[in-house]
């Protein structure tokens, strides 16, 4: 590969690190991300920094822990000081390109109260050029339905399957067809702006699938029985669920089915274990409708003449509950939100078709961009580059343990800080992960602790058992390492002397 690679980023929002056939999924069909994983390296326990979609993201586009982007919920601006990929990418002179969405709130500061940027979190990263917008209302895509000749195609109520009651689950298929979803749109806008380039690019693809309402066109619809697939983790029931620890029993009632379901009213627990197992069918087959386009774009790459010259990184913001401890969408504690794909194809690279089982962050992607395109980061990293994975080679000292962080707080209304009594910034956990066991500190709930090996599932916390207190103690002290290492080091490894500013480079 001479000179600049192109690179490709590629996310797919909230799916799930577990539904690929690669990884042995037993009716997730995936065989164009399973390609991809021939011919790169998969990364089995890959976990996004945080949820949601903004939080999450920001882990991903800056490298930092949330502890220090400091990006806390939808809605949450992201400081204008932070280096990112996009602004990174410019620096090695490229024009980084967007298709889809970023979910970046942007720095009031730096604005005039009236800018319109600031009613929203559905922002632009800095350093992107949007080639394809397409955020959550998705007006750009219903617009080109419309040109298509979907008259009706006027409000997301598109979405809706055929001849289903608006708001109840359904398999029928939808209106549009398999080459018509967001999917589809985005793609199509990639492709055709691949034509285009002459020179080496950088360009995003953010696709919102998998991400609800739950609807899918045929033939995706249905090709998953909801009988089908993995025994949900979860407790023997909702109530029980609902005991095990007072931010399970806020949770899950505060879970609303209209944002799973497209006109769907009333709370998620007024749905069946049927119900669920129905829903996380039709979420299988929006996988696979992904899958599909992803196909498209590794065609054109090759009739391009680009497929031997593209970086591909795929992966997601954060993952989806489906069904698992009796919900859905993403947040809390549970790996079912956290754990995500990740799968990186370097033409350049030795190892093809390899499988890395250590642990790796979302907050390692942007460290991994800097390395392989030679820049220098504009601030101090949370996350390590991951390009020796590429190569075979285990980096010496490398992680044992994952960590991701979950703020609740809820700024506009204080429903979390009312519920539980506690101000804002006391809202919120951390969690540090290893093979053996999973801690969770709450600042101002009780801890939980799962042993991993006998409770894969996480069903039985076991925190408070005095025969695990050193084990407990133990992760506590894990936990707080963790974070004192991570804490903002972009001056800390600077020192001023006689001979002017020395900078040690770990």
């Amino acid at each position: 590969m001479p000179g600049k690679p192109n690179i490709l980023l590629i996310t797919a929002d909230q799916w799930r690190g577990d539904c690929l056939s690669a990884v042995g999924h037993p009716c997730v069909t995936t065989p164009n991300v399973d390609a991809l994983a021939s011919e790169g390296t998969l990364f089995a326990r890959h976990y996004a920094g945080a949820a949601p979609c903004s939080p999450a993201r920001a882990t991903l586009y800056t490298g930092l822990y949330q502890m220090n982007h400091r990006v806390c919920r939808n809605g949450s601006p992201l400081d204008a000081r932070f280096d990112n990929l996009a602004l990174a990418a410019r620096r090695a002179g490229y024009e980084p390109t967007l298709f889809g969405y970023t979910d970046t709130a942007p720095d009031p500061r730096g604005l005039d109260p009236n800018d319109p940027h600031l009613a929203t979190y559905e922002g632009l990263l800095p350093g992107f050029t949007a080639r394809q917008l397409l955020p959550e209302h998705e007006k750009q895509w219903l617009s080109w339905l419309r040109a298509r000749g979907h008259e009706n195609a006027t409000s997301r109520d598109i979405h809706t399957p055929v001849g289903a009651e608006p708001g109840k689950i359904s398999n029928a298929p939808t209106a549009y067809s398999k080459d018509e979803t967001q999917t589809a749109f985005l793609t199509g806008e990639f492709i055709r702006w691949l034509g285009e380039q002459d020179s080496p690019w950088f360009a995003h693809v953010s696709f919102l699938r998998p991400h609800p309402p739950f609807s899918a066109p045929a033939p995706f619809n249905d090709m998953v029985a909801p009988a089908d697939g993995p025994r949900f983790a979860r407790a023997e029931s909702r109530e029980a669920e609902a005991q095990s620890h007072p931010y399970v029993s806020y949770a899950m009632p505060s879970n609303d089915k209209r944002s799973f379901i497209h006109g769907a009213t009333g709370p998620v627990s007024d749905w069946s274990a049927d119900d669920i197992s129905a829903i996380r069918a039709i979420y299988y087959g929006m996988i696979a409708e992904v899958d599909a386009q992803l196909g498209r774009i590794w065609q054109a790459l090759k009739e391009a003449g680009a497929w031997e010259d593209t970086v591909i990184v795929f992966t997601s913001d954060h993952a989806e509950m489906a069904g698992d401890h009796w919900t859905f969408g993403k947040g809390g504690f549970f790996d079912g939100s956290y754990h995500i794909p990740l799968i990186i194809r370097d033409p350049q690279s030795s190892s093809h078709g390899t499988t890395a089982q250590q642990f790796t962050s979302a907050a390692d992607i942007f460290p991994t961009l800097c390395d392989r395109l030679n820049i220098e980061p504009g601030n101090g990293l949370d996350g390590r580059s991951l390009l020796p994975f590429t190569q075979g080679i285990k980096p010496a000292n490398w992680r044992d343990a994952v960590f991701w962080e979950f703020d609740f707080r809820d700024i506009a209304n204080q429903r979390a800080e009312r519920h539980f009594g506690l101000r804002s910034n006391a809202c919120n956990l951390a969690v540090i992960r290893d093979e053996n066991f999973k801690f969770v500190h709450f600042n101002g709930l009780p801890p939980l602790l799962f042993n991993l090996k006998n409770d894969p599932m996480e069903l039985q916390n076991i925190a408070e058992e005095p025969a695990h207190a050193s084990t407990r103690l133990a992760y506590a002290e894990k936990l707080l390492s963790l974070r004192a290492r991570h804490l903002d080091q972009t001056l800390a490894y600077t020192e001023l002397t006689e001979k002017g500013p020395v900078r040690y480079r770990p």
